[in-house]
């Protein structure tokens, strides 16, 4: 049996934004011209059918709930907050080092993890190098502010490209990690 991947899984604008400043994602829609279409499309239905996991921050469980995906009650999500949730199931709160816990998840039975979610979650993966796949879909937009994908000052991750697609003007990467650390 495979190892579990943990899969970072994130549309985001073409100026690297995830959502706008209220936390908004209206702006998350294609160009209105197909014309440069990939064939088959990205289905993200059938990514979320490989995961069982979906690890989130709270501001993004705040701003999505657990509505954008289909069948949430199929999955486990694990709502990162340094104070504590009342959370209703399948969401449960996980606090303290969430890179050590998902890392000890990961050696566990089951299906791929998905890191949903804004720095404030991603980051201390990145850091970790312990994101196995990085599936990013650009929007057609330029939003000029809003939550960061990425934040500054980690070491360069080599990444290797093994598909895209492209839907309406969003271009959909899947990169996976070729397995060195570049320097900073």
């Amino acid at each position: 049996m495979a190892e579990r991947k943990i899969i970072l899984n994130l549309a985001v604008s073409l100026d690297g934004y995830i959502c706008d400043p209220e936390g908004g994602f209206a702006w998350i829609s294609g160009q209105g011209d197909r014309r440069l279409d990939t064939v088959p499309h990205y289905d993200i239905e059938a990514f979320a059918s490989q995961v069982d996991v979906i690890v989130m921050g709270r501001k993004a469980y705040e701003d999505c709930g657990l509505d954008f995906v289909a069948e949430p009650q199929t999955k486990q999500f694990w709502i990162a907050s340094s104070k504590p949730l009342a959370l209703e199931p399948p969401a449960r709160w996980i606090s303290g080092d969430l890179v050590a816990s998902v890392l000890a998840l990961k050696k566990q039975p089951g299906k791929d993890i998905w890191l949903f979610g804004g720095a404030g979650v991603t980051d201390p993966f990145i850091r970790a190098d312990a994101v196995d796949e990085y599936i990013v879909g650009i929007i057609p937009i330029l939003l000029g502010q809003g939550r960061r994908l990425f934040h500054e000052g980690f070491a360069s991750i080599a990444l290797h490209l093994e598909q895209f697609w492209i839907d309406d003007g969003v271009v959909v990467m899947r990169y996976r990690r070729r397995g060195e650390t570049l320097g900073k």
